[in-house]
């Protein structure tokens, strides 16, 4: 296996380095592609300083889906690994990607313990079954493709600010490619978090949710109940927020136009996306769409 692990990042340059530490001791063999853009933290001349980096990408965009897709395009692996800047891998992180992929897969994940001021988060493996099509799930920041299965799926969907790696396992099962979960591909989160949220841009959300899901199926009963089910376990949640004290009431008519307006235009974007883009790849934004991502590039190899 010749792998390569593309790590984008963002004024992240502390985590960064622990990251890179753990992939100079995990998967020494590996070619290092990170994808730097537009960090204000020192970053650049950080990784310059390393001698374990073998591509440093710089770029304008603040979507970490063209941060993505240019570390891709760098990448010279059979294999390629995405990780994320804030996670380090753990011992027998890279023997399990081999062994997943020797076993036929096209696509592999593991889990991604973060350590947490009450104790430590761990995902596990998630599947589910969209417009009678069986989708595993896999995390964006802790996964590894073969070559070809990246480029049948084009990449990342870089119209996408949140769900990219959901939006890629849909367009994954729809052709029949495998994602294997490896409990051995192990990432962990270095940095303590206190385990709160953060406040949820519902525009962003629904526009997402309801863009992969039309794109990739179109408009058929059961992505309609799933989309309504979305709304209604929202919708539940709101009520109960406001129930318990958590939600002022008057908070509610911008909820609703917030989450409205956002499904309208993923819903609109999705089924223009299909009839642009009538392959089973659905990613007119993707990989292939354009070449001019890095705006310096600085190659070791």
């Amino acid at each position: 296996m010749d792998l390569s692990v593309v790590v984008p990042t963002l004024n992240g340059r502390e985590e960064l380095g622990a990251c890179l530490d753990s992939l100079s001791e995990h998967a020494p063999g590996a070619e290092v592609v990170v994808v730097n853009g537009p960090s204000a933290d020192g970053t650049t001349g950080m990784v310059r300083e390393r001698d374990d980096v073998d591509v440093l990408l710089e770029i304008a965009d603040r979507n970490r889906n063209a941060a993505r897709n240019a570390g891709i395009a760098a990448a010279s692996g059979d294999v390629v690994a995405l990780l994320g800047y804030d996670l380090c891998v753990e011992e027998g992180w890279s023997e399990a990607i081999a062994s997943s992929l020797d076993d036929g897969a096209d696509v592999v994940t593991g889990p991604v313990h973060q350590s947490m001021a009450v104790g430590t988060a761990t995902e596990r493996e998630e599947t589910r079954t969209v417009a009678g099509q069986e989708v595993t799930y896999f995390d964006g920041d802790n996964v590894a493709f073969t070559g070809e299965a990246i480029r049948a799926i084009d990449g990342f969907d870089e119209y996408l600010e949140t769900g990219a790696a959901r939006d890629g396992s849909h367009r994954l099962a729809t052709m029949d490619r495998e994602v294997a979960w490896n409990g051995r591909m192990c990432a962990r989160g270095e940095f303590e978090t206190d385990g709160g949220h953060t406040e949820r841009d519902r525009g962003r959300e629904y526009r997402s949710f309801a863009y992969r899901l039309t794109k990739t199926y179109g408009v058929r009963p059961s992505v309609a109940r799933r989309i309504a089910g979305r709304v209604v376990a929202d919708a539940v949640g709101g009520v109960k927020s406001v129930a318990v004290g958590d939600l002022d009431p008057s908070a509610c008519p911008g909820r609703i136009r917030e989450g409205g307006g956002g499904l309208f235009a993923g819903v609109k974007d999705g089924l223009t996306t299909r009839v642009r883009d009538r392959r089973p790849v659905r990613n007119p934004h993707g990989l292939s769409a354009r070449f001019d991502r890095a705006v310096e590039t600085y190659d070791w190899r």
